[in-house]
């Protein structure tokens, strides 16, 4: 493959490598989880953020220039654009965590956070997998693995949600907890995204 070409894939491993990165920090934020150092949390995941934002404007860059791309220029731009969404969303899930003011941290969060972590770690691998598209059976694999972890996190959603329900009195923690997990649900949801588009990838140049 031509040095051109790999720019495309490179760029997708280094995005989501950010969004690893986003999810671990969620993960270790919301673990040792101090209210009163929220601020310095938002900082360093808007940096993650940030440079996400780089990688996807760095796409769209080098697709306004290019004459001939390794697949449809559209779908390249679209797995940019909804790879960028998973790192917005998981930044929106520690703003949750400020607006609601949040002091103490629910088991099922960090379960649901660990989910997290493992549906960006299977993102990260399916990128860079992506590169041997045309011999696509361990990408179909991991696509096959991201579904699943995404599914567990499905569940996780409706029993958590279920949960704060059933043990709080208090409405304001109730609302604000189910945010929380919905935008937890959104991020999962994102990896499944980008994971649907490269498998359209495949299906047309397969």
């Amino acid at each position: 493959m031509a040095k051109a070409d790999r720019f495309y894939f490179e760029n997708f491993v280094q995005a989501a490598d950010y969004s690893c990165k986003a999810a671990n920090y969620l993960k270790d934020s919301i673990t040792n989880y101090d209210p009163s150092n929220i601020q310095a949390m938002l900082k360093q995941m808007h940096e993650y953020e940030h440079a996400g934002d780089t990688k996807k404007h760095e796409m769209t860059a080098a697709l306004a220039k290019a004459f001939v791309t390794p697949v449809d220029r559209e779908d390249l731009a679209l797995i940019s654009q909804n790879l960028d969404e998973v790192t917005d969303r998981i930044e929106e899930v520690l703003e949750r965590f400020y607006v609601d003011q949040i002091t103490t941290v629910t088991p099922e969060a960090l379960v649901f956070a660990d989910k997290l972590v493992e549906c960006c770690s299977l993102l990260q691998k399916v990128l860079v997998e992506f590169v041997n598209f045309k011999k696509p059976a361990t990408l179909h694999q991991l696509i096959v693995e991201l579904n699943h972890c995404e599914e567990e996190c499905d569940k996780l959603y409706l029993e958590a949600t279920l949960k704060i329900r059933q043990h709080s009195t208090d409405i304001l923690e109730i609302i604000s907890w189910r945010e929380i997990y919905d935008c937890m649900e959104d991020c999962a949801d994102a990896c499944e995204h980008v994971a649907d588009c490269v498998e359209m990838v495949v299906m047309k140049n397969t």
